[in-house]
């Protein structure tokens, strides 16, 4: 699943920063869950958002 579906972005926008608590931004070209507060990227993979840490790639 490349894209998420229209009625999935409205549960993105629900899901916080698992780190920080802030607000993420979604990267549909990535298809990445973006915490600019902790500097992470959360993968989605097949329309899931993987919220964990250790799975999350660290930003420059």
């Amino acid at each position: 699943m490349s894209d998420v579906i229209p009625s999935d972005r409205k549960m993105l926008e629900e899901l916080v920063c698992p780190v920080t608590r802030a607000p993420l931004s979604y990267d549909a070209e990535a298809q990445e869950l973006i915490s600019r507060a902790a500097h992470l990227a959360f993968p989605i993979r097949n329309g899931i958002p993987i919220m964990l840490e250790d799975e999350a790639r660290k930003l420059d």
